[in-house]
C-alpha cells in the first residue's frame, strides 16, 4: 500500500510538472522553484509525464489535490459541476489552465448527439476558451449569446464569443445585436421587444448549459476598459458595494444584484435558471476572488471552473 501511495504521489507530481511545462509554459528552472525541487528532478518529472501518457494536447491526469478541492466545493455549495486547475503563480492576470479546462467541458457538451441549447456569455476568459476549440460539426445544437455583441461605438465587441465560436463550431448561432449596456431602461425594453430578439430570448430561457465569465469590479475592470462604463460610473458602483459582474449584471459581496441605475440599463438576458440549466462560471486569479465568492454565494452559478487558489479561498471563507 505504501509503495502504491508513493507511486500515485509521484504521478501527481509528474502531472503537475507536465501542466506547468506544457500548459503554463514554465521553464524547468521555474518549475523547480515552484515545486521546491532540483532542476534535474523537474526534468525527470516532465519526462515521466510524457512516458506515462499523461500529456496529450491537454493534461489527461486528474491531479489529486485539485480533485479533492472540487469534491469539497461541490459538497459545500451544492454545485453540479466543478473543475479545479493548478494555480500558476506567475500568470494571475491570464486564464491559463481555466481556458483549457473550459474548452474540454464545452467540447464535451458539443459532442453530445442529442440536441442541446448552449448559452454563452462574453469576455476575455471565454474568448480564450473558444480559441482552444478544434473545428467541430454540430448541426444538432443551437448556440445563443446572453449578452450584446456591440461596443459603445457601434463596432463588434472585440471579446465577443458568439462570432469567434461560429468560426470553429458549425452550428446555428444566435447573436444579440445589442450593446452590453444601453442608455436607459426604456431603450433596453424597446430593444428586447424587437422580433429579432424573440428567438434569442426563447432559446436562452431553455438552455441546457451556460458558460459565463465572472468579472471583477475595479476602476480598471473590463467594463471600463472596453468603454461600457465611465470611470465615474464605476466609482459610484464600487461605493454602492459592487463585488463582481456576470454579462454586465452587477452584484454585491452577498451575491445579490445591486439596486443601481446601471443594472437597469444592462441589455443582457437574465442568467438562465439554475434549476434547468447547468450554469458554469469561469474565472481565476486573486483579483477575481471577491467576484467568484459573490457569484457562488448568490447562486448565480451552479458550476465552476477555477484554480486551486480560488478554490481554497472559497472553502476558507465559508468557514468564517
Amino acid at each position: 500500500m505504501a509503495r502504491r501511495s508513493e507511486s500515485n504521489s509521484r504521478l501527481d507530481d509528474a502531472a503537475r510538472a507536465g501542466w506547468l511545462y506544457y500548459v503554463a509554459g514554465r521553464t524547468q528552472d521555474e518549475i523547480a522553484v515552484i515545486m521546491g525541487i532540483s532542476r534535474q528532478s523537474a526534468q525527470r518529472l516532465i519526462s515521466l509525464s510524457v512516458a506515462e501518457k499523461l500529456i496529450k494536447v491537454r493534461l489527461d491526469h486528474p491531479i489529486a489535490a485539485c480533485m479533492e478541492l472540487a469534491r469539497e466545493l461541490t459538497e459545500r455549495f451544492g454545485l453540479k459541476r466543478v473543475e479545479i486547475v493548478p494555480t500558476d503563480p506567475g500568470a494571475d492576470g491570464l486564464p491559463v489552465g481555466v481556458a483549457e479546462a473550459g474548452a474540454a467541458e464545452l467540447e464535451r457538451w458539443l459532442k453530445q448527439p442529442e440536441p442541446q441549447i448552449i448559452a454563452m456569455g462574453t469576455g476575455r476568459t471565454l474568448r480564450a476558451v473558444i480559441d482552444q476549440l478544434p473545428p467541430m460539426e454540430c448541426p444538432q445544437h443551437k448556440i445563443v449569446s446572453l449578452t450584446g455583441n456591440i461596443s459603445p461605438d457601434g463596432s463588434a465587441a472585440y471579446f465577443n464569443v458568439i462570432f469567434s465560436m461560429a468560426d470553429a463550431v458549425k452550428a446555428p448561432h444566435f447573436p444579440m445585436p445589442l450593446p452590453v449596456i444601453v442608455s436607459s431602461l426604456e431603450e433596453r425594453d424597446l430593444m428586447h421587444r424587437q422580433p429579432l430578439m424573440e428567438t434569442a430570448i426563447g432559446l436562452a430561457e431553455r438552455s441546457n448549459v451556460t458558460f459565463i465569465g465572472i468579472g471583477e469590479m475595479a476602476l480598471k475592470a473590463p467594463l471600463v476598459l472596453d468603454g461600457f462604463l465611465r470611470p465615474d460610473e464605476m466609482d459610484d458602483i464600487l461605493k454602492a458595494g459592487a463585488a463582481g459582474e456576470i454579462c454586465g449584471w452587477i452584484f454585491g459581496a452577498d451575491g445579490r444584484l445591486l439596486d443601481h441605475p446601471v443594472n437597469r440599463r444592462v441589455a443582457s438576458l437574465p442568467i438562465p435558471s439554475r434549476e434547468s440549466s447547468t450554469v458554469i462560471g469561469l474565472a481565476r486569479g486573486v483579483r477575481k476572488h471577491a467576484a467568484i465568492k459573490a457569484a457562488v454565494l448568490g447562486g448565480h452559478i451552479n458550476g465552476l471552473i477555477t484554480d486551486e487558489a480560488a478554490a481554497k479561498m472559497l472553502l476558507t471563507s465559508a468557514q468564517v
